[in-house]
């Protein structure tokens, strides 16, 4: 009995059989058709060079992918073809390391017959002659759209969860941060109240001083009269005067005088401070109260002052502004952070500019430098929590996103302006009663 031809009808392809099959052979046929076409994975074989033209393709193509396996097999290109163009170069770049693995497995997206991308599971495995030639490549394709499809969700929920636990860093970062400045305007009321009790008397003691020693040159001065009224002293007022001279006496009067002067003067300066400092901290103060802006601002520019005053000049152009419903502590909060930028953005010598006024939404406060300005490439980033173009150790990023949260708490909006070597314009737009302005 003749050899059976090696390849008989499966998927609808056929060669001819020299004779007939058996009937055991036939069952053996129709039981490996019903598993094939219930089989999840479709079943191929294609030439092992060239343009990979499928030679097989099992009945179940049909039932995965809408398409007749003879069409497959007739086209040459069908495979090339039906890859989504995206995922092409990614197989075509590691397709020749077929040969030297002998198994390649890839996921991609294919074209089904109504025209949609669907994703698959291929495994390739080269077979080889008894001489180690090719001579066929074997594949199977699974449909995994399901599971990419819950993949992506996943990696959505991923994505979705890590915004969550940035939020969440965000918001401890800036309760932290406003903790503490909490922690440093109670401890800058005690220091300011601990400073307020000496001054207090140094202040009340020069006063005193400048009265006496105004009291011993009146003294001093009638006792020189008197001498030289009385006759026969002339050798007594040629020695006083002597004394006079050695002593200096004009100049001690008068430089007396100055250093009283000045150390009051210098007294007043340390008592404005420490009055700045108190008012900046307001400790304890959370309630939304009517506060004059324009204190808040001077309160502010005292504390910074030294911060300031070798880097820039500070103009101060203040409309006429009504007082403003805010937690003041706060609002001083952004203008100090804002002082301070400036300050930090003039390499050598420049000029702050502030500025406030009225407009139908409200106030507004500019703070104005001349510094070098922000390149438009991280403009848009300026506000986000840890960004910062300081050197690390010398900021921490937050000063600009705790200043956004506050403005925006009080249902303002702080706008940004700059242009790369001419400077930048923080300003803050404040409703008069944020209670009343309707939040989008």
């Amino acid at each position: 009995m003749e050899q059976q031809s090696e390849y008989i009808e499966i998927s609808g392809q056929a060669s001819v059989s020299p004779e007939p099959p058996s009937d055991q052979t036939e069952r053996q046929l129709r039981r490996l058709r019903y598993l094939i076409e219930n089989t999840p994975a479709i079943i191929y074989s294609s030439v092992p060079t060239g343009d990979f033209k499928m030679t097989y393709v099992s009945s179940n193509a049909r039932r995965i992918l809408g398409y007749d396996p003879r069409i497959m097999v007739a086209d040459p290109n069908f495979w090339f073809e039906h890859i989504h163009p995206d995922d092409v170069p990614k197989i075509f770049s590691s397709l020749a390391m077929l040969f030297s693995e002998g198994e390649r497995t890839y996921e991609y997206r294919f074209k089904d017959c109504s025209g949609q991308y669907i994703w698959m599971h291929d495994t390739l495995r080269l077979i080889r002659d008894e001489s180690g030639n090719p001579v066929e490549v074997v594949g199977s394709l699974t449909d995994i759209s399901e599971r990419k499809a819950m993949e992506e969700s996943l990696q959505r929920q991923g994505e979705e969860q890590q915004r969550l636990i940035q939020k969440l860093q965000e918001a401890q970062d800036q309760l932290l941060q406003s903790e503490k400045m909490a922690s440093i305007g109670q401890l800058a009321a005690g220091i300011a109240h601990e400073i307020n009790n000496p001054i207090g008397f140094v202040n009340s003691n020069m006063g005193s001083l400048e009265g006496y020693v105004g009291s011993l040159f009146e003294l001093i001065g009638k006792y020189e009269q008197l001498i030289r009224q009385c006759p026969g002293a002339q050798a007594q007022v040629t020695a006083m005067e002597k004394l006079r001279r050695d002593a200096d006496l004009e100049f001690l009067q008068d430089d007396v005088s100055d250093l009283v002067r000045e150390s009051m003067e210098g007294l007043k300066r340390v008592k404005d401070i420490v009055q700045s400092l108190k008012d900046f901290s307001h400790v304890g103060e959370t309630d939304w109260q009517e506060a004059d802006i324009h204190q808040g601002i001077d309160s502010t520019l005292n504390i910074v002052y030294n911060e300031i005053k070798y880097k820039a000049t500070v103009q101060k152009e203040y409309g006429k502004l009504p007082l403003v419903k805010c937690v003041i502590s706060q609002i001083n909060q952004v203008v100090m952070n804002l002082l301070v930028n400036a300050s930090h953005a003039i390499k050598e010598k420049g000029t702050i500019t502030i500025r406030t006024g009225t407009e139908p939404s409200g106030v507004f406060i500019s703070v104005a430098d001349s510094g070098g300005g922000i390149p438009p490439d991280i403009l848009n980033r300026i506000f986000e929590p840890f960004f910062t173009t300081k050197p690390i150790g010398q900021g921490t990023g937050l000063g600009l996103s705790l200043s956004y949260g506050i403005i925006k708490k009080h249902n303002g909006r702080i706008e940004v302006q700059s242009e790369v070597g001419k400077g930048t314009c923080f300003t803050i737009h404040l409703p008069v009663d944020p209670d009343k302005v309707a939040v989008a």
